[in-house]
This record gives structure tokens, sequence and C-alpha cells, in this order.
């Protein structure tokens, strides 16, 4: 699984796709000329940018193997969650401004529970995500979100194909 590798931007939105059922994109329009339509990350990019969790990092681009940091994780699970407004008003982070893009997707992540800031006064929005805190962090939205018993996550790394299952606070890998 590489609990500890860095998460690059093409593993998120595949996962999320995952974790959401894998759904079918309903459009083959793909506005990314880094995204071709043999990589596996293909339709998971796709779908996520219909459904408004991505945008890319350009009109043109997206950048699969760019690093996700954990401001960018909390982006894409409230963007999935539909962008709920977060009902708390006070910020306890002191490197997150309300001019940050990532402002109201931390507090709403921190409220659900999803995630919690790296120490009680910083959250990290930039420091780059790794797997085991990305699986964590889409097992507990999903479980919050979707009242999901159980989230199963499907994958390959090096050629091996393996499965991430949460169910009741905790992960089975098989």
């Amino acid at each position: 699984f590489g609990s500890f590798d860095t998460c690059n931007r093409a593993a998120v939105v595949t996962f999320l796709w995952r974790a959401a059922g894998s759904p079918e994109p309903k459009s083959t329009r793909n506005p990314f000329v880094d995204v071709k339509a043999g990589d596996f990350f293909y339709k998971p990019v796709l779908w996520a940018v219909e459904n408004g969790i991505t945008t890319g990092t350009s009109a043109t681009t997206f950048k699969p193997d760019g690093p996700c940091s954990r401001g960018q994780i909390v982006t894409f699970l409230h963007r999935a969650a539909g962008s709920p407004e977060p009902t708390v008003n006070v910020n306890p982070f002191r490197d997150v401004s309300a001019s940050s893009p990532f402002y109201k997707a931390i507090l709403w992540a921190v409220e659900q529970g999803i995630t919690t800031g790296t120490s009680d006064t910083t959250f990290s929005p930039n420091s780059l995500i790794t797997r085991e805190q990305m699986a964590t962090m889409i097992c507990r939205a999903y479980k919050k979100t979707k009242n999901a018993e159980w989230v199963h996550i499907s994958y390959t790394k090096h050629n091996r194909h393996q499965n991430l299952i949460y169910k009741s606070g905790v992960y089975v890998l098989d």
C-alpha cells in the first residue's frame, strides 16, 4: 500500500472515484493535455471534473503526478460532499487565513471529524499528504457524509491489486 508514500493528484481522484463506486463519467470531454484515454486515472479525472471536485491546475493541465497537499485533499472531499458551509466560524489555525482557497474546506473537515490539525494551532495546508492520511480522510468523509458503514477502495500498486476496506473504525488490507 505504501502507507507513508506521498500521494499524487491522480491517486487521490482515483481513490475518491473508487470510494464513490467507480461511476462511469457522463462525458468524454477531457480538457487536460496531460490526461490520456489509456491512463488508469482517465475516468476518475473526468468524473471528478464533471462533479466539480477538481478543476485541474490550469484550464488545460491536471498534473496527475503532482503531489497532493492536506489543503487539496480536504478541498476535494468538501466538494465531493457538495461544498457545505461549515457551521463553525472560529478558526483555530494560525496557518489558514480566511483568504485561503482551502479555508472553508478545512473548517468543514475539522468540524466533521474527517481530520484535525497537525497541532492545536496549525493545520499545515501545504504539507504533502501520505497515502495513509489520504485513505483515512476519504474513509472518514464517506462514513460521515454518506453514512457509510464501510468503504471499499480497490487499487493497484507495483502491479499488485489490493483492497483497502474500512468498517467500524478498522482498516483491513487484503
